[in-house]
């Protein structure tokens, strides 16, 4: 079983120009969700939505060509793909020939749904979308929508998670909000390294506390997590902790090495948001 210790973060990196599937390094979900109290199957729906910024490939003439590319992979996959092998996969196509931009499409497609649903007994397929330079003009810049949190000027000094910072009306009428921080920040678990993030809360039920909500965003601070991994821990502290009818974590972390990492996390099946960056990322 691969472990993020194992995997190339952290490390020095021969880069390698011809396409090598095998740099794809996935790592199984299983482990950090025992952490939360996920024993079998998660209370919850979703997926991970990545954005390739750096992707780019020869032509069958050698001429560089390059894209954009959206990725979705479901939550339900076994493993993550450990973000660093991501790209150094990708600069594998740098000084490879593919036919066509379709060609590239389905190669990642194909390369990444073996990675993530390894070990499956019914793997699937994940999203893989290519946006080429005539559509770059057309990908929207949208801050999260909702009620943003920042506005309170609350003391923070827990800098590690800290449910217990999180209550809930649980004696008045249920409410249905939506609330907004860019206050999310957590540290690479294996090399350390900031992530940077913005997170949308959105639920219906008891009220949370809206200070205690942020100071417990605050709390992820010097925390040591992958981004997908962050975003369940603050989905189950809020189910398990405010108790809402219906819950939805959303979390847009800023790129590194080219790539982001949006990981979405819902207590009921919705469609999933469109993968648009925020200012900051």
């Amino acid at each position: 079983m691969n472990t993020p210790e194992q995997s190339q973060l952290g490390k020095a990196s021969a880069y390698a120009d011809q396409y090598d599937a095998s740099l794809l390094f996935p790592i199984p979900r299983a482990g950090k969700r025992a952490e939360i109290g996920i024993a079998g199957a998660p209370p919850f729906f979703g997926a991970d939505l990545w954005t390739a910024f750096e992707l780019s490939w020869l032509n069958a003439r050698g001429k560089p060509q390059v894209a954009l590319a959206h990725i979705t992979v479901p939550c339900e996959t076994p493993n993550i793909v450990e973000s660093k092998s991501f790209k150094l996969y990708l600069n594998s196509f740098n000084n490879t020939r593919f036919a066509d931009a379709t060609e590239v499409q389905a190669r990642i497609r194909a390369d990444i749904s073996e990675a993530v649903w390894r070990g499956a007994d019914h793997p699937a397929t994940v999203g893989v979308k290519l946006l080429l330079p005539e559509l770059f003009d057309r990908e929207p810049v949208h801050e999260l929508d909702g009620l943003s949190l920042d506005r309170l000027d609350v003391e923070c000094t827990r800098y590690q998670p800290a449910p217990d910072l999180l209550t809930a009306e649980f004696g008045e009428a249920p409410v249905s909000e939506v609330l907004t921080s860019n206050l999310l920040k957590s540290n690479c678990l294996v090399t350390g390294q900031p992530d940077w993030g913005s997170v949308q809360i959105a639920y219906s039920g008891p009220q949370i506390n809206q200070e205690g909500l942020l100071q417990y965003i605050v709390s992820f601070r010097n925390h040591n997590e992958f981004h997908e991994q962050c975003v369940e821990r603050i989905f189950m502290d809020l189910w398990t902790r405010c108790k809402p009818i219906k819950l939805t974590v959303y979390a847009r972390y800023t790129r590194r090495g080219g790539l982001d990492i949006n990981p979405l996390r819902t207590s009921h099946p919705q469609q999933l948001p469109a993968n648009t960056r925020t200012a900051r990322q």
